[in-house]
């Protein structure tokens, strides 16, 4: 089948051929037909598989026809990550070059003015992560009332993320008439019952198992100790013909030493991890697309949807914690049409996590040998997925099976390992202890008549008196006051002054209440009974 049975108008068809692409994935095939007819769909498929264009075709033959008003767009495209949100972006400039749709990108790390003239401008297509996208809706710099179309894209990863709250929050912004596209990788039970809420009598597009690696990526395994993980990795890509690779891991600070130890042996790395600018990240991941950097070091960032030219190796220098990462980091290699390399080296005590990523593709991994370094076994697990301890889904083994403390570190010399108490029955009240099994202390106590009895404190000697006061002088009595030599003038009666009449003052009214109401006489017109007499 080819694109132009798809139902594409043709300066969609022009921008395709454009690309080098002539027959749509199965994806694709599927999707748009749908799509184009207006209806609700669910599609999963594997990465790699074309879902983005499933969409981004379709959408611009539907917006070619009207105009978005200021601050109003017309479509609203969600994404988990920066990166895939200008993937997105980059794809609406490619594809739809011979229409003239307005397009706003709305990210963090990019000045809020620039994002508003865009809005200002009014947007055909927005594109967003819904951090920002409810940055500017509480500031009041957008309107949702007049979005047609919702692409929510890669679903599962905004579950993993912590993103579903807001997107909940977002959809229920949006009119309830509507047409959503909900594309997910994988398809967890959450991912599902969301996709109830949002959907309306959708068509279910699922074109590969959920969670399934593509059949032209070969894999690899390799064990090797903990410490040698980074000579096995450098062994791996002096062997390999490696066109362009990423080596994943799981923390960002690893990233950062990985990326400075590979050019200190003359390889051409560079890094991109979640706590760099956004510039700084542009640029790099501009770089490796162009070829300037041919090892790019990498956390989870990078493991959804970016679709790098023929990107010929992929290495796990981290078994992930999740068994689906391990499907989207391996699925940046093998791409339309290609074939891939993808390469893992897991420590001895990864078994468990090994084993869950196996368990959800439905295939054992190809082991492999790296040249010069011996293969260790992996350890016995107690059936838990372990993580050395860090980040989620690690969980540290049984000490006993591999003589360590519960915090993966050997014991240390001298010290032994403490065994649980064991849980004592609860005893019935007012059951006394038997003999055996008084605690040892209790035992070496003696009764009280036993106990020998107590010496009599020794009295305390008296104190003697102070004499202090007795030595003290005594004070001198005051002499008597001295009698007034010459008498008052004038009696204490007479030096007041005389009140004034006040016969002559004018008479006070009388007072009355608020109301100026005469105040009532008596009982007034009526007695009660008990109170009259009779006269005689």
């Amino acid at each position: 089948m080819s694109f132009e049975s798809l139902g594409l108008s043709a300066p969609v068809l022009q921008a395709v051929a454009d690309k080098g692409y002539t027959t749509p994935t199965l994806i694709q095939e599927k999707a748009i037909p749908i799509v184009l007819m207006g209806r609700d769909v669910l599609g999963c498929a594997q990465t790699g598989t074309g879902k983005t264009a499933s969409f981004v075709l379709p959408m611009i033959d539907i917006l070619s026809e009207g105009r978005a008003k200021a601050r109003m767009p017309r479509s609203l495209i969600l994404e988990p990550t920066r990166e895939l949100a200008a993937q997105v972006a980059e794809n609406f400039e490619i594809y739809g070059k011979n229409h003239k749709l307005n397009m706003a990108l709305l990210i963090g790390g990019v000045s809020f003015p620039d994002q508003e003239r865009a809005l200002e401008r009014g947007a055909d297509v927005l594109i967003a992560t819904p951090g920002r996208l409810l940055d500017h809706f509480e500031r009041g710099g957008i309107l949702l009332n007049d979005v047609k179309i919702l692409v929510i894209d890669e679903a599962d990863r905004m579950l993993d993320m912590g993103f579903i709250p807001d997107v909940e929050r977002i959809v229920a912004t949006l009119p309830p008439l509507r047409q959503t596209l909900f594309f997910s990788a994988t398809m967890p039970p959450e991912i599902k019952r969301l996709a109830d809420r949002f959907l309306s009598n959708p068509k279910e597009v699922t074109v590969s198992v959920p969670a399934s690696a593509s059949k032209n990526i070969v894999q690899g395994l390799a064990v090797v100790a903990e410490a040698d993980k980074g000579e096995a990795l450098r062994r791996l890509i002096k062997e390999q013909d490696i066109k362009n690779a990423i080596v994943f891991c799981n923390r960002k600070r690893d990233v950062a030493m990985l990326q400075t130890s590979l050019k200190k042996h003359g390889f051409n790395a560079g890094a991109l991890h979640g706590d760099m600018s956004q510039p700084a990240r542009m640029e790099t991941l501009e770089k490796f697309k162009q070829g300037e950097i041919q090892i790019l070091v990498a956390s989870d960032v990078a493991a959804r949807g970016l679709d790098i030219v023929a990107m010929s190796h992929v290495f796990n220098f981290d078994v992930p914690f999740s068994p689906e990462d391990y499907v989207h980091r391996i699925g940046r290699t093998g791409r339309a049409g290609l074939t891939g390399h993808s390469f893992t080296l897991a420590s001895p005590d990864e078994g468990g996590l090994v084993e869950a990523i196996e368990k959800l593709i439905g295939t054992t991994i190809p082991r492999v040998d790296v040249p010069g370094m011996e293969t260790p076994a992996f350890e016995a697990s107690d059936g838990r997925r372990r993580g050395r301890g860090r980040g989620r889904g690690g969980s540290t083994s049984s000490s006993s099976s591999r003589g360590r403390s519960s915090s993966g570190r050997p014991p240390k010399e001298g010290r032994a390992e403490l065994a649980p108490k064991p849980e004592r029955e609860p005893k019935p009240e007012g059951e006394a202890l038997s003999a055996q099994e008084v605690p040892p202390e209790r035992e070496a106590r003696p009764s009280r008549e036993a106990r020998p009895p107590r010496e009599p404190r020794a009295e305390r000697p008296s104190r003697e008196p102070r004499t202090e006061r007795e030595t003290r002088p005594e004070r001198e009595a005051r002499p008597p006051r001295e009698p007034r030599s010459e008498p008052r003038s004038e009696p204490r009666s007479e030096r007041r002054p005389e009140r004034a009449d006040r016969s002559d003052r004018p008479a006070r009214p009388e007072r009355r209440d608020r109301d100026d109401s005469p105040a009532p006489v008596g009982l007034g017109d009526h007695v009660p009974a008990f109170l009259a007499r009779p006269t005689r």
